[in-house]
Parts: structure tokens; C-alpha cells; sequence
């Protein structure tokens, strides 16, 4: 496969050139393309039922529609959680997430095969990295899942597998195929990038034309501590993250959310939460305290008690703060869960 045969690859304008200048082609036919592949998510041309069966044949000899494949499937008995196993044109597979918040569904999607961050709580870093996710797969495992419900999902995060900002390139090209009025149209407000704490990603971020969302993978409230629990934090200090947030709030006005893993005598103690209120000071932001999700046995959750305090503590610092409610669990599906977990298919 290479990025010329793979339409999901192309963005609307690379399309409308194809089809006017290489094929002859008048420009409503790069609209009805599109229409079939994000809003219809056909991806075979001799489905496409109102384009004419030469053009179909010939649309067939030259380029190809390849999401990647589901390879698997399991649904949460305690919630109503499914999480994918998708499998790439080069043996290798990604896991995503489908959430249901009772009237809409969010897709936590990945941009990393594995992850190089090897944050100590994160399975997905335990289990190896092993290169970016190209635009098309980004985008072409949304489409798949929205293709397999048979309905619409109408939020994006992306906080699977990887780190999001390290993938710049291809993660913000898939930004805009998605948003595209004749592409997916999914609104900008309805995309996060998640991200540990990429300092130049976050200011790249910062200028991309469309505002989408932006979560940090924060943990804990000084470097000490930080260092521990995320490596990342050793390229990048929380005082150049700091710096490069107030930065990307200065110029997108956006409030930035925070998650914050809840680790049980390592980053819980109360005064970690007066130390994480005068780091977010100034800031608008708004604070997810995340109960710890099982990877090993080196943390256990904090208690519901501890949480408690450590929540009112940041209530009474004026911060907006809430505990996020557990999903997927049981699957392997909640936060820091995803992994390579399969060898690899070559």
C-alpha cells in the first residue's frame, strides 16, 4: 500500500484534483466519492450506486478504499463498553473504544501502533512501539466502527493507543478530512487530542486552524513525582508544559482538561491537591480525577474516601473537578488498558 492508492489517505482537495485534472472527471464526482465513503461509509466502488459501472470498474483500477479490518470484538458485561481490535494492511493491529453516554457515543481512537512513552501505569506502553498510524488508518478505523453500529458516533477522542502529538502530521490531516463540510462534517467541538505532554506538539496544536479539544495527561503536580510515573516528563518539565498551556490557551482561548490517575499512597495524598491547585492556577481549567484501571501489580487504586478529600480540596481551591464515572473495565477498556495484544499477524 502506499498513500496514492489509498483514497482514505487524501484530503477533499487532493480528491477534487484526482478526479478534475487526472481523470477528466467533472467535481461533483470527488462530492458523491466522499459521500459514499465518511457519511455512507461504503468502501467498495461497485456499491456506489449512482456512479455509472465504467466508472466504478475504472475507480477500481486505480485507487482503493482500505480502512483497516476488525478482527475482534468484545462488549463490557457491566456497561455498555465495546472495544475493537482492528487489524492493519501490515500484520500489526490497534485497539479502540466505543462509549455510550445514553445519547450520543464517543470513539476513543488511536494514532500509535503501541506507544514510546512507557508511562509505568500504561499497558499500551508495556507492550512496545512500533510507528505512527498513517491518515487513512486513523480515520479509516472511525469510519469502520461507525460502519460496523450501522449509526453515527458523534464524538471523537483521541486517547487510545499512542501518543497523539507525536503523530502531528497524520493526526491533523485526519482532523480535517473528518471536519471537512463534504467529508465526515464532525464538528471541531466534538474532537479531543489527548496528549502526556508534548510541548511543541501542544503549540502546533495551538495553531491548527480547527479548535478542537485538548486533554493532558497531567498524574501528578510536581516534577519529582512526575518523573516516576511518566518519563516524558524528563524531556519535558511541567514547567515547560505549563509555559506551552498557557501559551495555546492565550491564543485558542479553549479551557484545557486535565486527567489525573488516582494512585493509592503515590500521587493521592492531600497535599498533592493543594500542590495541583497552585499548578493550574490561572488556568481555565476543569479536572477529571480517573480511578486507577488494573495493568499490574506495582499500583492499586486510591480509596473512595481519598478521592473524596482529594476532590473537595480542589473544590474549595475554586477548580471545576469531577471523578470520571469507570467504564470497560472488564474488557480491558478503560484508560491505560489498550495494548498490543496479539502477535503481530505478518
Amino acid at each position: 500500500m502506499t498513500e496514492f492508492q489509498n483514497i482514505l489517505s487524501w484530503d477533499y482537495e487532493t480528491l477534487l484534483s484526482q478526479c478534475t485534472e487526472k481523470w477528466s472527471m467533472p467535481r461533483f464526482r470527488a462530492d458523491q466519492i466522499c459521500q459514499w465513503i465518511y457519511q455512507k461509509k461504503v468502501f467498495q466502488f461497485n456499491e456506489m450506486t449512482n456512479l455509472s459501472k465504467d466508472l466504478r470498474k475504472f475507480l477500481e483500477e486505480e485507487t482503493a478504499i482500505l480502512p483497516p479490518y476488525m478482527i475482534r470484538k468484545e462488549s463490557s458485561t457491566l456497561d455498555s463498553t465495546v472495544k475493537f481490535l482492528w487489524g492493519l494492511i501490515d500484520g500489526e493491529n490497534v485497539e479502540s473504544v466505543l462509549l455510550s453516554h445514553g445519547n450520543h457515543l464517543t470513539a476513543c481512537i488511536s494514532t500509535q501502533v503501541g506507544c514510546p512513552l512507557n508511562c509505568s501505569f500504561c499497558a499500551t506502553g508495556q507492550s512496545g512501539f512500533i510507528r505512527n498510524l498513517e491518515t487513512a488508518e486513523i480515520t479509516g478505523h472511525f469510519l469502520a466502527m461507525e460502519k460496523h453500529i450501522g449509526k453515527d458516533i458523534q464524538n471523537i477522542v483521541f486517547m487510545g493507543m499512542g501518543e497523539p502529538l507525536l503523530n502531528t502530521g497524520n493526526l491533523f490531516k485526519s482532523i480535517r478530512n473528518l471536519n471537512h463540510p463534504r467529508m465526515r462534517k464532525l464538528g471541531a467541538r466534538h474532537m479531543t487530542v489527548s496528549t502526556a505532554g508534548i510541548v511543541p506538539g501542544i503549540i502546533e496544536l495551538a495553531d491548527l486552524e480547527i479548535p478542537v479539544r485538548l486533554s493532558v495527561s497531567l498524574h501528578a503536580p510536581n516534577d519529582n513525582l512526575r518523573k516516576k510515573l511518566m518519563p516524558v516528563n524528563q524531556t519535558y518539565s511541567l514547567s515547560r508544559l505549563m509555559e506551552s498551556l498557557r501559551t495555546y490557551q492565550e491564543k485558542t482561548g479553549e479551557r484545557i482538561t486535565f486527567e489525573y490517575l488516582m494512585l493509592k499512597d503515590v500521587n493521592d495524598l492531600t497535599e498533592y491537591a493543594y500542590e495541583l491547585g497552585a499548578l493550574l492556577s490561572g488556568l481555565d481549567s476543569y479536572i477529571n480525577l480517573i480511578p486507577y484501571n488494573p495493568v499490574d501489580k506495582r499500583f492499586t487504586r486510591s480509596t473512595k474516601s481519598q478521592v473524596k478529600a482529594f476532590m473537595e480540596i480542589l473544590k474549595n481551591l475554586g477548580l471545576e473537578v469531577e471523578v470520571r464515572k469507570e467504564k470497560g473495565t472488564d474488557i480491558n477498556a478503560a484508560c491505560g488498558q489498550l495494548r498490543r495484544n496479539i502477535p503481530s499477524l505478518k
